[in-house]
């Protein structure tokens, strides 16, 4: 795939000196390392080696990448490698996608509070469809699921929210049948919604006594406690947004939703259209239209779209991916083995990998020469800052 254009990378080389200036006390050292690692990312300044190939001879240079997860550019070779990883744990049954949101209000205390409240939402929605789930009334079974937190919108605004991907049913509490939903149904949203409310501002309410919440502007105030419970009483009378899609059309449709869900960034380089010192254009969809075009293009002062774009910085160590219930990573393993036994259905088969010369295999390339197809393998190594001593031009790499 050839390079776009224009990158996320070369709008922080412009112009992100100036803002840095600009906004100095302001940005936090987890934002100043991502920009630092994106305006970096496959560049000399990584260092990189030099590919030759085994049959005509080609050359060219591959600068390392920043493996930074909120880099657009390192987020492909990402998701190809976490899907070959998740391969083995898909189930031959419905799997379904329930999104959680929050209200827009609850949302700007998530912006001053991204580790608790994120946190939070994660945990919520999670309890909530283990709980009803496991209500008889309902399916009466144990559920497993995979979480991925998303904090913005098309036009890169902060709009927390968690796309659940569930597989459709369970175990019985007795561990000893495979318990299915109902075809193209998982559970119902309202009740969903419903719980997922009492159960998300019951953990807001102890975040608060445990102080745990930090507020700004207008909304100061809500530090007291009863100011703060006045201010969410509304919120305990109003619908939630809880949805869920149709299901899929297969394991391998899963797998190819989630690696394009789990290692999204907050704008990838091929939506951008221009940019400049006063203006970044780019492409975003507005789903206020119903009908007709939603596809538009939005143009943003430079240093907006800067800020908009760090706003969705995750905290050091907050993993934005996250396994519950059947698919916890301390059991999944043996629980997708009793399910595959109880429904029936054989382990995929484990493809050996050819065997190949210790001192060789590492210097071979996944990717074959762009020339003629044949193995490329690695002829130089060359550090930090370094430049290569072969002659090859620089390769064109994939967003």
């Amino acid at each position: 795939m050839p390079r776009p254009r224009l990158e996320i990378a070369d709008i922080f080389r412009a112009h992100g000196p100036a803002w840095r200036q600009a906004n100095t006390g302001h940005v936090s050292l987890t934002q100043l390392k991502v920009m630092s690692a994106i305006e970096a990312c496959r560049t000399e300044a990584l260092g990189g080696h030099v590919a030759g190939c085994t049959k005509c001879g080609h050359h060219h240079i591959s600068y390392n990448s920043c493996k930074n997860r909120h880099c657009p550019k390192c987020q492909g070779p990402a998701a190809r490698d976490w899907m070959e990883a998740r391969a083995e744990d898909l189930l031959p049954v419905e799997y379904f996608h329930v999104v959680f949101t929050l209200p827009a209000e609850i949302a700007q205390i998530a912006f001053w509070n991204k580790k608790a409240i994120y946190g939070l939402l994660f945990k919520a929605s999670a309890e909530t469809v283990r709980t009803i789930a496991a209500d008889p009334k309902r399916m009466g079974a144990r559920v497993g699921m995979t979480s991925v937190l998303h904090t913005w919108g098309s036009a890169l605004t902060h709009h927390p929210h968690i796309h659940m991907i569930v597989p459709g049913g369970g175990l019985s509490p007795d561990g000893t049948r495979w318990v299915a939903c109902r075809p193209g149904f998982f559970l119902h949203v309202r009740v969903l919604a419903r719980l997922f409310r009492r159960l998300f501002l019951e953990g807001l309410m102890d975040l608060h006594h445990a102080g745990k919440l930090t507020f700004f502007g207008d909304l100061a105030g809500l530090s007291d406690a009863k100011p703060f419970a006045a201010w969410l009483a509304p919120f305990r009378k109003a619908e939630w947004v809880v949805y869920a899609k149709p299901p899929f059309g297969g394991p391998k449709a899963v797998l190819a939703y989630l690696s394009r869900y789990t290692h999204r960034v907050a704008i990838s380089n091929t939506r951008l259209v221009s940019a400049d010192a006063e203006t970044v254009a780019f492409r975003w969809k507005d789903y206020r239209i119903k009908s007709g075009i939603r596809q538009k293009v939005m143009r943003l002062a430079t240093p907006e779209f800067i800020r908009r774009f760090l706003i969705h910085v995750l905290p050091d160590g907050f993993h934005r991916i996250r396994h519950y219930g059947l698919l916890a990573n301390t059991t999944r393993k043996a629980n997708i083995r009793n399910i595959r036994a109880l429904i029936y259905v054989p382990p995929p088969e484990q493809v050996a990998a050819p065997e190949t010369e210790p001192e060789i295999a590492p210097l071979t390339l996944r990717e074959p020469c762009p020339c003629c197809g044949g193995a490329m393998r690695i002829i130089e190594i060359f550090r930090r800052g370094q430049k290569p001593m072969s002659r090859a031009p620089p390769r064109e790499q994939a967003a």
